[in-house]
């Protein structure tokens, strides 16, 4: 009894381990069947250790890697220049201005009465974030045998101070951020530059009148932008000041300037604040004011999308002349597979996946190289500009996650896409003709 019992245990035991072989036979006849597996020792080589070892796939990876890189920069890039200016213009003049409807081309507006019940509209805007009346006044500054025409700007309360936070570069804010200028002035470093004046000094400025009028201000502070167009021109002071040397009557101002939370609802925001402020006022956007700098950046919007084209265009021609090296130094492989049954779907997939990896591993690397670049420009500064040029002494950066996840996705997709013209000649090689030549 107890040796059929052992007998028993020994038939299942040996049913175990015959199934367990059979399963391993299985897993590896699959595994070397499989167009993954193939693949991977194409690309790979016999030693795993040795990646990408076959000096056409490191050429193609290289290729891949170095286009990949100029393109997320480019596009960082771009993102940097659009970011970083429209920072500095709608600092200056925000992002929407309400003012009186006339065909004054000069630089002092006629006065406009905005009524309390109008600003409290505004104010209660929910795409409104700041706002804050305004005039402007040109005047001329003289010191010793030096002249200089500029245009005070003076603001009242709920400007945001904090656009100077990294444009001061000598003194301060009067006040500090929450309250008005007084009887301080900021000046730009141009202006400081070329009448020798520093933090501390007197500005006497003469006014064009009958008769003409003189005013000292006590310089608090001097910024700089790099914006040539108003680091020439503009000079700070507090509303105020301005409203009583144009002898304006109460409520009266040149206009109102109006911050919003989303740069995107310029247009709409702009539509909606004109259809309030009634037929006798005017509603411009940044983008009309100074249509010569934000067309400029639409060129660079122009540049980047060429630059991404003919990169794209180099990378899939790089890949196909690289998979067709590759196709051709396999040929044998080919034949034996399709002398063992193999169809043409799997050999396509084969060199498709060979191509999978090529190209991933090359975006992987252009991606690493583009943001360790992108790094190293953000915290040295390295890369600069004239600043008389482009408006920025460096160039800027701006990180887009969802820009960048459609780039990198848009290249793989092409790049495979292109794909499918080499692996075409796959259909054409006959198992007889490649055996019987080698």
């Amino acid at each position: 009894m107890r040796g059929s019992t052992r007998q028993g245990y020994g038939d299942i035991w040996l049913t175990l381990w015959q199934s367990y072989n059979n399963t391993a036979f299985e897993y590896r006849r699959n595994a070397l069947n499989s167009p993954h597996f193939i693949a991977r020792r194409i690309v790979f080589g016999a030693d795993r250790k040795r990646i990408l070892s076959q000096p056409v796939v490191k050429i193609a990876l290289a290729g891949v890697s170095l286009g990949v890189a100029v393109m997320v920069i480019s596009v960082m890039v771009m993102n940097g220049f659009k970011q970083e200016i429209t920072d500095k213009v709608t600092g200056f003049s925000s992002h929407l201005r309400v003012s009186k409807f006339d065909h004054n081309a000069s630089l002092e507006e006629e006065p406009v009465l905005l009524e309390a019940g109008f600003l409290d509209s505004l104010a209660g805007d929910p795409a409104v974030r700041d706002l804050y009346i305004y005039a402007t006044k040109a005047g001329i500054v003289k010191t010793g045998e030096a002249i200089q025409g500029v245009v005070l700007k003076g603001i009242g309360t709920g400007f945001n101070w904090r656009y100077f936070d990294n444009k001061l570069v000598a003194g301060s804010i009067p006040g500090g951020r929450d309250s008005t200028l007084g009887s301080g002035v900021i000046i730009s470093s141009a202006v400081a530059a070329l009448l020798g004046l520093s933090p501390g000094d007197d500005l006497v400025v003469y006014f064009i009148s009958n008769p003409m009028r003189v005013r000292k201000f006590r310089i608090s502070g001097i910024y700089e932008t790099g914006l040539e167009e108003f680091d020439r021109t503009f000079v700070f002071c507090d509303f105020k000041i301005l409203h009583k040397l144009n002898g304006w009557e109460p409520g009266q101002a040149g206009g109102v300037e109006i911050t919003l939370h989303d740069f995107g609802e310029l247009e709409t925001a702009g539509r909606r604040i004109y259809s309030q402020a009634g037929y006798s006022m005017k509603t411009e956007t940044v983008r009309e004011l100074y249509p010569q700098i934000f067309n400029w950046l639409e060129l660079i919007d122009i540049n980047v999308v060429i630059i991404i084209v003919l990169m794209l265009a180099v990378a899939g021609m790089n890949m196909i002349a690289t998979l067709l090296i590759i196709i051709l130094d396999n040929t044998r492989l080919v034949g034996v597979l399709k002398s063992m049954g193999a169809t043409d779907g799997m050999v396509r997939r084969v060199f498709l996946y060979v191509s999978v990896y090529v190209i991933g591993a090359g975006v992987a690397a252009g991606n690493l190289l583009a943001f360790s670049l992108g790094a190293l420009q953000l915290y040295t500064g390295w890369f600069t500009l004239p600043p008389e040029s482009y408006y920025v002494s460096s160039v800027p950066l701006a990180f887009d996650g969802w820009q960048l996840l459609l780039l990198n996705a848009g290249t793989i997709t092409v790049c495979m896409a292109m794909m499918l013209l080499p692996v075409s000649v796959l259909s054409r090689i006959r198992p007889v003709k490649v055996l019987r030549f080698d």
